[in-house]
């Protein structure tokens, strides 16, 4: 496979691509190879998702691991947070493959150092493509062995005491997996707890034959609408392809934005550890940082994208963050995101008090957002600087860059960013009434879209 193959399925933050195309057990084998010669490990885990060619790609990347001289501990089947489990709890490097929320032909290999730490294009992903393109010969020596290990239950139990989920009271509870990892999971989690599951499209298919396992698509949440309605459930749950995001719906079969899940679970940590920092994403509501220092924290923004949220909340110590992608990081999960830790928080804040799921989360949420909105456009910069030029002389607006072009009114605020993958521009508005968020929203639509530059 040629350099160039490997450059365009190393992306910024893990590693995708057609099967076979573009991933196959030869490419594999290549990163599990470089990858444990780049961390220096002598012993790596690896887990997988449902896919029909994943076990297939794991093994290969063991074989690579295991010619380095490494031991290469097997889990099998798991969701992302648990390897981020395995890798917290042995203190090890490891390796997920998975394309989480892309269609069936797709693979890929997320990748984190001991201690779950990420592993992106700033942190090792730019200089473990270019060994895996030149290729790593085995090292001398003994080669590594391979064993199985189940850490399912230790994963399950871990969770549950994060979430302090002990004491709640009965709840019915739709769960829609997508065919993906949380059919995997789910049960092993739930276990013990009085908690009754609806359970939607449990069975582990990777060829997605009911939806899309991309929560994000609010297409993709109409049959747990629809359920949580039909059974009268309390909550719904909807986790992507991998089970590393996790969204939620009310009892009126309402989808719950990730920024209000966000401010429910800062309150909780925050009153857990008075005065602690939590972060937050650029798009995230403002009704978070607002609500974080009511509740006495230190609310801190940073750049879209988990390895920015990772490494802020390293360097702050910040307890939590969440992303209004349904990415949510806790420091005592070794700084990692976990959908499945997630939803027990919401669990356990709905159950440990009467009323209804609406009603809790009512408090939390305070503004009308658009959600994200792309446009194709051919030249993003110019089409940047025009919305840039429209907006930044108006009376009490500000501007900044921290990550594309965000600028923020008195009584409303948007960003504008480029995909690094796609010639997209994503915008996010938030307005505190509907038809302010109109007139921000089309008016830089208009801006954007007008012109050879971009089309919707």
């Amino acid at each position: 496979m040629r350099v160039a193959d490997y450059a365009k399925i190393f992306k910024a933050y893990d590693i995708r691509g057609v099967v076979p195309d573009e991933l196959d057990e030869s490419v594999a084998e290549s990163v599990g190879a470089a990858f444990t010669r780049l961390t220096g490990a002598p012993a790596v885990v690896t887990v997988h998702d449902m896919r029909t060619s994943s076990p297939a790609l794991a093994d290969a990347f063991g074989r690579g691991a295991a010619a380095q001289g490494a031991e290469v501990i097997a889990c099998g089947l798991g969701s992302t947070d648990m390897l981020y489990y395995a890798s917290g709890c042995l203190q090890i490097p490891g390796a997920m493959i998975t394309a989480s929320h892309n269609p069936a032909r797709y693979n890929g290999i997320k990748l984190c150092r001991s201690g779950a730490r990420p592993v992106g294009e700033e942190t090792g992903l730019r200089e473990l493509r270019e060994m895996a393109a030149r290729g790593v010969p085995a090292a001398a020596g003994t080669p590594g062995i391979s064993t199985r290990r189940d850490l399912l239950p230790g994963y399950a139990e871990h969770l549950r005491k994060l979430a302090d989920v002990a004491g709640i009271r009965p709840l019915k509870v739709a769960v829609d997996a997508g065919n993906g990892m949380a059919g995997h999971t789910v049960p092993a989690v739930f276990e013990g707890l009085p908690l009754q599951t609806v359970p939607l499209y449990f069975e582990l298919d990777g060829t997605f034959p009911h939806h899309e396992a991309n929560p994000i698509d609010p297409a993709n949440m109409a049959d747990l609408q629809r359920a949580v309605i039909s059974s009268g459930a309390d909550i719904g749950l909807a986790f992507d392809g991998d089970a590393d995001r996790c969204f939620v719906v009310d009892e009126r079969g309402e989808i719950v934005s990730p920024s209000v899940l966000t401010a429910l679970i800062a309150v909780r940590e925050l009153r857990r550890e008075p005065g602690a920092t939590i972060i937050h994403n650029l798009i995230t509501s403002r009704a978070v940082p607002e609500i974080v220092a009511e509740n006495g924290g230190q609310p801190v923004r940073t750049r879209v994208g988990h390895s920015f949220i990772k490494a802020r909340m390293a360097e702050t110590g910040a307890i939590f963050g969440g992303e209004h992608s349904g990415h949510f990081y806790f420091r005592d999960f070794w700084f990692a995101d976990s959908g499945m830790l997630a939803a027990l928080h919401v669990l356990a804040a709905l159950g440990s008090q009467p009323g209804p799921l609406s009603e809790l989360l009512a408090e939390y949420a305070r503004y009308v957002a658009s959600g994200e909105i792309n446009s194709e456009v051919s030249d993003q910069a110019a089409a940047t600087a025009q919305v840039r030029a429209a907006f930044a002389g108006r009376p009490g607006v500000t501007t900044d860059d921290l990550d594309g072009l965000t600028v923020t009114g008195q009584a409303w605020w948007f960003n504008l960013r480029p995909s690094n993958t796609e010639p997209l521009l994503r915008l996010n508005v938030e307005a505190a009434d509907a038809a302010t968020l109109a007139e921000i929203r089309d008016g830089v639509l208009r801006i954007v879209r007008r012109g050879p530059a971009g089309r919707s």
